[in-house]
Parts: structure tokens; sequence; C-alpha cells
């Protein structure tokens, strides 16, 4: 049998539950995960159940007041926790390494670089290679889906990269919200660009900027907002752009569209599970049911959400079981026992904003302060 032992060792029996620790008047205090309480596959077919007397054995255990706060680093870790058993996610279509080596040639021509991320998990959508081939080059940072993260997350996480020195904006591709700031700024930042060419005695050129980024995080959408037509294919899927395209906007400023550039390898299964939960990934290269089980004990960890209004939208009595025994609710609840229905729906309502402003990632707290 696979060992039970979890992140922070708490008990053998309980997999999911955080470290305890004691309050002021020396009580115990244990923040457990509502997945917990509900039957745990370990292996070979085998379930865990939590007796009634193991709870019994928690002193005051009660499941009130378990997310009134999320600690997103206990959050991280318990979701590093869950990803080891599973089929690891990995998607690198084959026009993507011809897109890298193409894109590393064309970046030596540009005066600016537009990184686009998705503002739900602005970790994730991060290429680990980027901050090598971009060098000193100027850097806007962009992230996209503004409108589906809340006020405090969108102030936590510009906190976090002013910090860095880095210029971030935040859009809504699909409404063009923040795309003439961004054209106004990759103008600005790359304004000495001809300056220097007139001291050579050379005419003027327009400003390259390239627009860069992981699959399906917006960057065509912005563009297209931009110039205020259709010029880029866009829709909502990983893989729809899949050759170097290069527009122009006005006379002063030209726009390298770029398809999503993803490593070969994401040894990271944390964050390759939210970008399979956010679209930002190959819908094959993932098992639906793996994924939504996951959104579930991700969403009923946060405060914006928990329990109750996961148990209202699906008409279920949640009864503290959440993950998979509460995905297989919804199925037969909703979809005659279909799981595979039930996980596509789940995922779907998070990705349309049904469960309301939502990050699933916040800035690390040795920075973000």
């Amino acid at each position: 049998m696979a060992s039970l032992a979890s992140p922070t060792n708490c008990h053998s029996w309980a997999p999911f539950a955080a470290a305890p620790r004691f309050g002021s008047s020396n009580k115990l205090i244990v923040h457990v995960s509502p997945t917990l309480l509900a039957p745990i596959a370990v292996s070979a077919g085998h379930t865990l159940n939590l007796s009634q007397k193991q709870k019994s054995s928690i002193p005051n255990f009660t499941t009130e007041g378990l997310w009134e706060e999320t600690d997103w680093e206990k959050l991280d870790a318990d979701l590093n926790y869950w990803t080891r058993p599973l089929r690891p996610v990995q998607w690198y279509p084959g026009h993507i390494a011809k897109t890298e080596k193409e894109l590393k040639e064309q970046l030596k021509l540009m005066d600016v670089v537009i990184e686009v991320r998705d503002a739900r998990i602005p970790m994730s959508t991060s290429h680990p290679q980027m901050d090598l081939w971009l060098g000193n080059r100027k850097r806007i940072l962009v992230l996209n889906r503004e409108d589906m993260i809340s006020t405090a997350d969108r102030n936590a996480w510009a906190t976090f990269f002013a910090k860095q020195g880095l210029k971030v904006v935040f859009s809504n591709g699909q409404l063009g919200m923040g795309t003439m700031k961004l054209g106004r700024l990759a103008k600005s930042l790359a304004a000495n660009v001809n300056v220097k060419r007139r001291a050579k005695g050379l005419l003027p050129r327009p400003v390259r900027a390239g627009i860069v980024g992981y699959p399906n995080v917006g960057k065509s959408s912005l563009i297209n907002r931009l110039l205020k037509r259709r010029m880029c294919p866009a829709a909502p899927r990983p893989g729809v752009t899949r050759e170097l395209k290069w527009v122009r906007f006005g006379n002063d400023l030209e726009l390298l569209d770029s398809p999503g550039i993803i490593p070969m390898r994401l040894t990271d299964q944390a964050a390759a599970i939210k970008l399979a939960i956010c679209d930002d990934i190959g819908e094959r290269s993932y098992d639906v049911t793996d994924v939504a089980t996951i959104l579930l004990q991700m969403l009923v960890r946060l405060p914006a959400i928990g329990p109750e209004a996961l148990s209202k939208r699906y008409r279920v009595d949640a009864d503290s079981y959440f993950g998979k025994t509460f995905l297989d609710k919804i199925s037969l609840q909703l979809f005659n026992g279909d799981v595979g229905q039930a996980s596509f729906r789940v995922l779907n309502d998070f990705r349309k904003g049904k469960f309301g402003w939502i990050s699933l990632e916040r800035p690390p707290k040795y920075v973000a302060k």
C-alpha cells in the first residue's frame, strides 16, 4: 500500500490534515481539509474512511470555521500531495518546438517584450526559461482575465510585481480593457529606439513589440482588441495560433503574435493541474475527472466559495464530503451517474466564472507583505 503520510504528517489516517497548533487558551486547533472526511483512494481499489472514534479523537473536532481564511502555502502543499498519485499532465504539440526556435530568433529584433499570463494563475503561467530568453530587454507583464479575479487578488499581485520592478498591466482581452494602456506603455518604453536612430542619421521606424506567453492566455485576443479588428485567429482553447505573425498598429508600433509556448516537460505537476483547471493546456493531456476532483478540493478551501456555495449550486448535500465523493454525488444528481459529464460541468462553471471572482494563486508571503 502506498504511504498515507501527509506533507504535514499530522496523523497517518488523515492524509489531508494540516499540522495541529495550540491557541492562546492552550486549546488544540486543527485545520483540516474537507476531504479529510471523505473516502480516500489509496491503492489497488482500497479506500480509507474515518470512523466516528477517529473523529472524536481530535479535541473539539468540528468543520465550523475551517474556511474562514485561506492558508495559501498549506493549500499549495496539499495540492502537491494530491497530484502525486495522478497521471502526469504533459502536453507539447509538435508546432511548439518550431515556434520556440523561431521566437528566440525574433526576440533579437524586439524593442520590448509583452509577456501575457493568466491572472488567475500568474505563477503557473510563467515560463521557466523566459528570463533567460529575454535577458535585459524591456518587458511588460500583462495579467489577462482581470475580470475573473477579485480586487484583493489584483492588489496583491500588483504589489508583488511592483517590488520586482516589473511594469504590470491588468487586462480583459475579451472586452478590451487595458489594451490602450498597454499600447502606450510599449511605445514609451521603446521611445529611445528612434532617438538613437536619428543620432545615427537613420530614419525612424515603428517600435517592435513581441507578445509571448503560455497557450490560451489571451495573446491574440489582446492584439485584436488593440487593433480593433480581427487580425489574429483567437478561440477559447489552447493551440489555435500556430505560427508567428507580425501586425502593425498605426504607424509607430508593430506587434508579433506568437503561438503559446510551454516547457517540453512539466515538472511542477501542481502548476500543470492549475493549467488544466484554467483551460491553458490541451484537454487530451489530463484526466478530466482527476482535475475536477482537485478543483473541488481547492474551492471548498476558499472563503469566497466554501462548502455551502458548492452544495447550493449543485443541489447536493455535502455532508462534509468533497473531492471525488462530492463529484460522484453531482453526477448522480444531474447526469444520471455520468462522472465525466459532471467533471466537465464543474470545470466549465469555474472557467466561465460561475463561482465568482476567484484566483487560484496568491504571491509568496516572503515577497508580498
